[in-house]
């Protein structure tokens, strides 16, 4: 035999028309190319070839060709290769390749399985392929699940968590308990802690047992108000009161008070007759109402403190900035929110009026703007207005007003109670009165005057104690005085100390110390309450005052602001700083929209589908 007419020997017949073989592989197809080269040849790898054969099986299964078994559901059969089943699944790879009868028999009947069913999943090993829809998912799933095929029940588990809704997501917890899916399990109770205030609305939570409900009411990432945490713990026992009554104790104990509003706590809670029922809950509602309303603490007589539990995971800090100077113009109604997430700032609904020197605090997840002066055609007022901003609503609404018109002045927040102290008055005096808001209660009422009348001091509260360092007196000379307010006793002191010289400075709790920001300085101290001694923190970058400074996740961020430049000048600034106090070090968070003084910068903690709500109002 002539070897070289085969190709195996002796000149090809590329050699012949003088081209080489590396040449020709230019004019094969794509498909028909060698993948991989070896020391001895070239391994081919066709990608289409297994889901051809599986075409052809597939032919060959329909026209009845080389089927050696009918798999039945009820009356009806579909023909099939036994050898195409077992390689496919586990389960019918043990019922043709063991001893079992139906390794031999021409018909096997397959129970729990209806004939669509059968069908479709036939049809999906025979081609990879099946459609599925509302109407089939579920015979599909445990079809799957008993036949041993898991990427079908995955893709079944998908197609169920895409149809997930609040409405729905308890039954599905409950279905995929039945199927063992963890996955669906998994995203089923995402959506039910996510969208709570939503779930609690179906009929679904009255139909939960009472460890299922105390999983939920307990859970760190539940995303919901206390408030409706309450409410959808009322509404289960209510249900069926006779048998569930038993468990108000246990489950009671899972809503952290600590974060109820106190007026719904007042209105709502304390006297709830159900609750009163129960010595075990009216000893969790006094310890509460002491916490909250009492001005001496957790140290009255007698007093357990509730356990230290935090807010839910699914609270984010939000950092708001009101009002001030924009860009060195005018005061501006502007009301800003920085989300940390995506480091992007938004605006909210504006002031109602141009306040020049307010004050401003976060009190039960609202920002309250005081006083001011009013700038309103032309004319200038000293204002005794008190804003309330709702974060939920995007709104402004009218609360009760200060007793005394103010400007110039500083505010902070007890417990439910907001102290508004010193500033201007209306005949453009200095003044050292003190009065007192009770968000309960909506009204204001007059406190013991501070020992020596200052303007913009730093100020903050600890253990019961409001704190008043540095600020300036009447002849804009700095104050060397520490004044402090005894809350429940509602006295005064004051000591005099050398290391504060702080006027237009803000000053905020960080862990246990206060810190004093700046203020004509760039200095940094913390100051502790127990010992009564300062500490020196990392300076900032510039000499700042009018700045705004708030506190998130324990690290402090400071805003804006008025530098002192090296020759002396006053500049506006826009800076947006960080300062960590584990590392003693400040970071830069970029900038702020525009240059800004003399504005408020709060943080306020809320629900971030809240915000995103106000964002879109």
């Amino acid at each position: 035999m002539d070897t070289g007419a085969l190709g195996l020997g002796g000149p090809s017949p590329c050699r012949r028309e003088g081209l080489h073989s590396g040449s020709l592989l230019g004019f094969l197809p794509p498909l028909c190319r060698m993948d991989e080269e070896s020391p001895d040849g070239l391994l081919f790898k066709d990608p289409d070839f297994s889901s051809d054969l599986l075409r052809q099986l597939d032919g060959f299964r329909q026209n009845g060709i080389l089927t050696d078994v009918s798999i039945c559901a009820g009356a009806q059969e579909v023909l099939c290769h036994r050898n195409v089943l077992a390689s496919s699944s586990p389960y019918f790879r043990a019922m043709f390749c063991s001893h079992f009868r139906e390794s031999s028999e021409a018909k096997v009947q397959l129970k729990g399985i209806d004939w669509p069913t059968l069908e479709q999943i036939i049809a999906y090993v025979y081609t990879g392929q099946v459609h599925i829809a509302a109407e089939n998912v579920l015979p599909l799933m445990e079809a799957a699940s008993m036949l041993q095929y898991p990427k079908l029940f995955e893709a079944c588990s998908s197609y169920l968590q895409s149809q997930l809704a609040p409405g729905n997501c308890l039954g599905m917890i409950r279905l995929s308990e039945i199927l063992s899916c963890e996955t669906l399990k998994k995203r089923a109770r995402e959506v039910a802690l996510t969208s709570f205030p939503e779930v609690a609305k179906s009929a679904d939570l009255k139909e939960l047992c009472a460890l299922e409900l105390r999983d939920y009411l307990g859970d760190d990432g539940l995303c919901g108000e206390e408030e409706k945490v309450f409410e959808a713990l009322m509404v289960w026992i209510k249900h069926d009161l006779q048998n569930r009554k038993r468990y108000i104790q246990e489950l009671f104990a899972q809503v952290r008070l600590q974060y109820v509003h106190p007026a719904f706590f007042h209105h709502f809670i304390a006297n709830d007759d159900l609750l009163q029922s129960s010595p075990a809950c009216q000893t969790i509602l006094e310890t509460a109402k002491t916490q909250m309303f009492s001005l001496h603490g957790t140290s009255a007589a007698g007093c357990r403190a509730l356990g230290h539990v935090p807010p839910r995971n699914s609270y984010q800090d939000f950092l708001i900035l009101l009002g001030g100077r924009k860009d060195n113009q005018q005061t501006t109604r502007d009301v800003l929110l920085y989300d940390s997430q995506t480091r992007q700032w938004h605006s909210l609904a504006k002031l109602p009026t141009r306040l020049y020197k307010p004050s401003a605090v976060a009190l039960h997840r609202s920002v309250y703007v005081l006083g001011g002066m009013a700038v309103s055609a032309g004319k200038s007022v000293v204002s005794h207005n008190v804003y309330v901003f709702s974060l939920k609503l995007n709104q402004w609404r009218l609360a009760e007003p200060m007793l005394v018109g103010r400007y110039s002045h500083r505010s902070t927040a007890h417990r439910n109670f907001i102290f508004c102290i010193g500033g201007i008055g209306d005949g453009q005096e200095l003044l050292g009165s003190m009065e007192r808001y009770d968000s309960l209660c909506n009204a204001w009422e007059s406190m013991a005057s501070m020992p020596v009348a200052v303007l913009h001091p730093a100020v903050a509260v600890k253990d019961q104690r409001l704190y008043l360092f540095g600020g300036e007196d009447i002849m804009q000379n700095p104050v060397r005085l520490i004044q402090v307010y005894h809350i429940s006793r509602n006295t005064w002191f004051k000591m005099e100390t050398r290391m504060i010289k702080n006027v237009c400075a803000p000053a905020v709790v960080l862990g246990e110390r206060i810190v004093i920001v700046g203020g004509y300085t760039r200095r940094i101290l913390a100051y502790d309450p127990q010992s009564n001694k300062f500490a020196k923190c990392a300076d900032m970058k510039d000499r700042r005052m009018h700045h705004g400074a708030t506190v998130m996740g324990n690290k402090l961020y400071v805003t804006g602001g008025r530098r002192l430049t090296s020759d002396c000048n006053i500049e506006d600034s826009a800076s947006f700083d960080c300062y960590d106090p584990e590392t003693d070090t400040w970071t830069s968070q970029g900038q702020l929209p525009h240059t800004l003084f003399d504005h408020a910068c709060l943080t306020l903690q809320c629900l971030p589908h809240t915000a995103s709500r106000s964002l879109l109002s």
